[in-house]
C-alpha cells in the first residue's frame, strides 16, 4: 500500500476491523466509526471513501453491489474484508509502536484487543499510561505557572485537563493489573471480536 499520513493509517485499521465483523455499507461503516471511535467522530464521506478505494486498490478489501435492492437508481455498495485484508490486519495487530499509544490511535488499538495477543496489549497499554503520566505533569506544571500569575481561567482548564487525564491513568492501572493477571493465566478470556471491547468502554464511560 502507497504510504499514506499517520491519521489514515489508523482510519484504514479502523476500517479493516470493522469489516472483519462482516460486510457493511459506506454508510453504516461511517456510523460505527463517528459513533463508538472518538477519532473519526468528524469522519466525512470525503474521507471515508477514498480510503475504501485505497483499500480496495491495495486488495485489503472488495466490493459488490447490494442484490438485496434490485431496480434501485442509486448503487448501494456493500464491502467486505478480503484473505488480503485479513493477513495484513492479523500483522497489524500483532505489532506495535510509539503511534499506537497516542490520541490518534490508541481507541481504534483498544477496540481491537479482542483479537490482539496478551504481550501486545499490555505494550500498548503502558505505552499510553507513560504519555498520560507525561502528560499529567506538563498539565500540573501549566496549573502551577497560571496560579503564580492569577490567571483563574487558565488554571481552571488546565485542572480540568488534569481531572480528565488523572481518570484515565488511574483506568490505565486498572487494565494493566487485569492484563497481566490474564497473562499469568489467572483470569480465563475469551475471544471478542474487534470493536465489540471499545463498544463496551464507551458504555461504562
Amino acid at each position: 500500500m502507497p504510504a499514506v499520513t499517520p491519521r489514515a493509517q489508523v482510519l484504514n485499521l479502523a476500517i479493516l476491523g470493522y469489516l472483519n465483523e462482516g460486510p457493511q455499507h459506506g454508510y453504516a461503516l461511517r456510523k460505527a466509526l463517528n459513533l463508538s471511535l472518538g477519532t473519526f467522530r468528524t469522519l466525512s464521506y470525503g474521507s471515508l471513501y477514498p480510503a475504501l478505494r485505497r483499500l480496495e486498490e491495495a486488495g485489503y478489501i472488495e466490493s459488490h453491489e447490494d442484490p438485496s435492492i434490485p431496480g434501485s437508481l442509486r448503487k448501494r455498495i456493500i464491502y467486505s474484508i478480503s484473505e488480503k485484508g485479513r493477513n495484513y490486519l492479523d500483522n497489524e495487530l500483532s505489532s506495535a509502536g510509539p503511534g499506537d499509544w497516542e490520541d490518534g490511535a490508541f481507541d481504534v488499538r483498544f477496540s481491537m484487543f479482542g483479537s490482539t495477543d496478551s504481550e501486545t496489549r499490555l505494550r500498548i497499554l503502558e505505552g499510553r499510561y507513560t504519555r498520560m503520566l507525561e502528560r499529567r505533569d506538563a498539565l500540573q506544571l501549566w496549573a502551577d505557572t497560571a496560579a503564580r500569575h492569577a490567571d483563574s481561567y487558565a488554571t481552571e482548564l488546565a485542572r480540568h485537563g488534569l481531572a480528565q487525564v488523572n481518570a484515565e491513568v488511574t483506568w490505565l492501572e486498572n487494565m494493566i493489573d487485569k492484563e497481566r493477571q490474564k497473562k499469568n493465566g489467572q483470569v480465563s478470556v475469551g475471544k471478542a471480536r474487534p470493536g465489540s471491547l471499545l463498544r463496551k468502554r464507551n458504555k461504562e464511560i
